[in-house]
C-alpha cells in the first residue's frame, strides 16, 4: 500500500462547531478545519454528518462539493448511518485524487454498506464486529472472513476493503490491547489493508496523556502491519511518529526534511 494513510477525523458532528456549520451550511468552520488537517499531513478527510435523517443527502452533497472544490479534489471518507446520503455524496464525488471511502460496514446490520461500496467502485471500511464487539480474535477473524467474502462476491478487490479491528479503550480494557495488535498482524499476514479509529484507545484519559498513548499505539500497530488510521492529524507528536515509522518501514525515503513531507 505504500505510505501510511492518515484519515483526518475532525470534520464530525460530534464537534459542536462543525455540527452547527453543517446545520447552517456555513462553509467557513468546515474549510478551516479541513485546511488545518491537510496542512498537518492528512491524506483523506472523514466527513461525519451523523445520522442526518432529514437532510442527509443534501448535506453530504454540499460537504463533498465544498471540500473538493476548495482543496483540489481531496479524497474523502463518507461517514453516516444514512445510506442514501453516502450514495448522494458519491454521485458528486471527483475521483481524481482517489476513490471515496464508505465508512463503514460491519458483519451485522450494516453489511449492506459493502454492497453499496462495491456498486460504486468505492473503498469500504469493514468493522470486525457483529451485533456487539467481538470477544476475541477468533470472532474478529470470523467477521473478517464474512465481510471479505461478501465484498468479493459483489466484485470488490480485497485491497479496497480496509479492515477495522476496533481499537478499545485502554482505561477499562487494558487486558485486550495485545489482542488488537495481534489481529492487525493477522490482517497483514493475509495481505489485507487495515484501519480504525486509533484515538479511541485513549478515551477518558487526561488531555496531556492522550498524544503519548496514541503515538505509542500507532508505532506498535504500524509494526504489526496497520496501513491506515482515523486520527487527529493536528496531534503533532502522533504525526511525527507516523512519519518516522514510515521511514523505518521503507515507505518513505529518508531525508533530513522527512518530517516536512
Amino acid at each position: 500500500m505504500g505510505k501510511f494513510v492518515v484519515i483526518g477525523e475532525r470534520l464530525s458532528t460530534t464537534a459542536p462547531i462543525i455540527n452547527k456549520a453543517f446545520t447552517e451550511r456555513d462553509p467557513e468552520p468546515v474549510l478551516k478545519r479541513a485546511e488545518q488537517q491537510l496542512k498537518a499531513g492528512a491524506t483523506y478527510l472523514d466527513v461525519n454528518i451523523g445520522p442526518a435523517e432529514s437532510d442527509g443527502e443534501d448535506l453530504m452533497k454540499w460537504a463533498v462539493t465544498l471540500l473538493q472544490s476548495h482543496f483540489d479534489n481531496v479524497p474523502l471518507a463518507l461517514d453516516t448511518a444514512n445510506k442514501k446520503a453516502i450514495e448522494a455524496g458519491i454521485s458528486v464525488y471527483n475521483r481524481a485524487k482517489g476513490k471515496p471511502i464508505v465508512n463503514s460496514a460491519d458483519a451485522a446490520g450494516r453489511i449492506e454498506y459493502l454492497d453499496l461500496a462495491a456498486a460504486n467502485d468505492a473503498i469500504c471500511i469493514a468493522l470486525c464486529n457483529g451485533e456487539g464487539i467481538a470477544k476475541d480474535n477468533d470472532e474478529r477473524m470470523m467477521y473478517c472472513q464474512t465481510l471479505l467474502e461478501r465484498g468479493m462476491e459483489h466484485g470488490m478487490e480485497a485491497e479496497d476493503i480496509w479492515f477495522d479491528p476496533l481499537f478499545l479503550v485502554v482505561k477499562g480494557m487494558q487486558d485486550k490491547q495485545m489482542q488488537i495488535l495481534e489481529c492487525i498482524k493477522m490482517f497483514s499476514d493475509m495481505g489485507l489493508n487495515s484501519t480504525g479509529g486509533l484515538s479511541n484507545n485513549s478515551n477518558g484519559m487526561p488531555k496531556a496523556i492522550r498524544p503519548i498513548m496514541d503515538s505509542a499505539l500507532v508505532a506498535m500497530a504500524m509494526m504489526q502491519g496497520l496501513t491506515s488510521a482515523i486520527v487527529n492529524p493536528n496531534d503533532l507528536r502522533l504525526m511525527e511518529t507516523i512519519k518516522s515509522c514510515d521511514v523505518f518501514k521503507g515507505n518513505t525515503l529518508y531525508a533530513d526534511s522527512y518530517l516536512e513531507i
